[in-house]
């Protein structure tokens, strides 16, 4: 079904007034609210749209606002001093308050390309679109029906096109239109289907997951930085291990980290702990409010393809460094023609990968040199994550944790200065207790 077919249906408006819906003023930024309310009296339709409205109905809290209008971008730079417009692919405004900006957009509309506006089309892929229409057109051209709800500032209702409500109560995702026609026209579709089904715990309509197997190579042509700013909404937002767990029962895996499909395929299940692990351990830091790095987390997700690597390297007679280097800028290179990783990241993978078989050298110099690494953490961490690989890791691994903790002469004096077998760094001794002044009494005439 072509774009055209796709949008001669006609929607069905449900509106859901105040007191049947949970969505307060209070949860909804203030930022946000200038924006509907100015837009509002200005004349205009304003209206909060997409997944801030999908959030807030499930009683969640929307990471950004995004607004609906059918003020055009001009016309909503002329209410905003602090308005920027960007885009050519899809124009837009964005208003800036300090270090929130609030997205509006204007209805987009359905009109045929070649016709009265801008719109280009290739391949069924949309490269360009920027036809303003009205509230039910927009609504049709969003990608779920989670995604197509609006809340309208002048009432306080949210407005239902096309179904989304249902679909919130029974907790699926389903597509708007054709599945082939909506993955044609941008394939990363897919990719935000198992995002929102991991992140929301919803099941993707047989429908919509129907054409994954077909279309998943599509995902070759997207941009590979849309594709690493895609990862990173998947993996380092609370719900990594879920997000990869749905993507690889959908198929969708292979198509995104071809090398960690690859290595996961040979049924190596000390490489899925460590994946799984790692996701899990992000997970729990975000959910603290900790700090995470994209290097530590692309570094988990391809080791299995590194290590086998440098492994057959390293059979092959390849020295052991080189054989690491090598792998790393082989493993590394292909996945970057998928997701486009900034070299600040990959330098950081390479170092944490060829640290580990540093690990297994305990000489004096070599340990100091390790410890005083800068990524030495960062590696140490990744290797407590491979302790499923055999019980001998794991004892690397408790070894060095106790090793860190030890003054450096009582840790010094326990290395072999030349090679040698693994030594179990001795407990520190506790420093004496110091010994308490006892106090002088005063004799019996009071005199001290």
């Amino acid at each position: 079904m072509n774009l055209e077919s796709r949008i001669d249906a006609t929607p069905t408006l449900r509106i859901i007034p105040r007191d049947q819906h949970i969505i307060s003023r209070k949860n909804i930024s203030k930022a946000a609210l200038r924006v509907l309310y100015r837009l509002n009296e200005a004349g205009f339709a304003a209206y909060l749209v997409g997944g801030a409205v999908r959030d807030l109905l499930l009683g969640l809290r929307p990471k950004d606002f995004d607004v609906a209008t059918d003020a055009t971008p001009d016309e909503v730079k002329k209410l905003f001093r602090n308005c920027r417009l960007i885009g050519r692919r899809f124009r837009l405004a964005h208003v800036v308050f300090g270090p929130e900006i609030i997205e509006v957009a204007t209805f987009r509309g359905t009109g045929e390309e070649g016709g009265e506006g801008d719109r280009h089309i290739v391949d069924g892929r949309i490269v360009r679109d920027n036809i303003w229409g009205t509230i039910e057109e927009d609504a049709l051209r969003r990608d779920f029906r989670v995604n197509a709800m609006y809340y309208d500032i002048s009432d306080f209702s949210v407005r239902d096109y096309v179904g989304g409500m249902q679909d919130l109560e029974e907790r699926v995702l389903r597509l708007i239109g054709d599945p082939d026609t909506r993955y044609h026209e941008d394939p990363v579709r897919m990719l935000r289907a198992a995002r929102l089904a991991a992140k929301l715990g919803m099941r993707i309509d047989a429908a919509a997951m129907a054409p994954f197997e077909t279309l998943g190579p599509l995902l070759a042509d997207a941009a590979p930085a849309r594709l690493f700013d895609e990862s990173l909404k998947m993996f380092l937002s609370g719900h990594g291990l879920k997000s990869f767990r749905v993507l690889e029962q959908c198929g969708l895996l292979k198509f995104l980290f071809p090398a960690t499909a690859r290595a996961l395929r040979r049924g190596d299940e000390a490489l899925r702990a460590l994946v799984e692990h790692g996701l899990a351990n992000t997970d729990a830091r975000i959910a603290e409010g900790k700090s995470v790095t994209p290097a530590f987390l692309f570094a988990v997700l391809l080791w299995g393809e590194v290590r086998d690597v440098a492994h057959q390297l390293i059979d092959r007679g390849v020295e052991g460094n080189e054989a690491w280097s090598r792998a790393a800028a082989q493993v590394v290179g292909e996945q970057c023609q998928r997701v486009a990783i900034p070299r600040r990241f990959t330098f950081t993978m390479e170092e944490i990968w060829s640290l580990q078989p540093r690990f297994e050298q305990v000489q004096r110099k070599r340990v100091f040199r390790l410890l005083a690494h800068p990524r030495f953490r960062a590696a140490f961490d990744f290797l407590l994550l491979r302790g499923d690989e055999s019980p001998a890791m794991r004892e690397l691994g408790r070894w060095w944790a106790h090793a860190q903790q030890l003054p450096p002469d009582v840790l010094a004096a326990a290395l072999p200065a030349g090679g040698g077998d693994l030594v179990a760094p001795p407990v520190a001794a506790r420093p004496p207790r110091p010994r308490r002044r006892r106090r002088r009494s005063a004799d019996k005439s009071g005199s001290v």
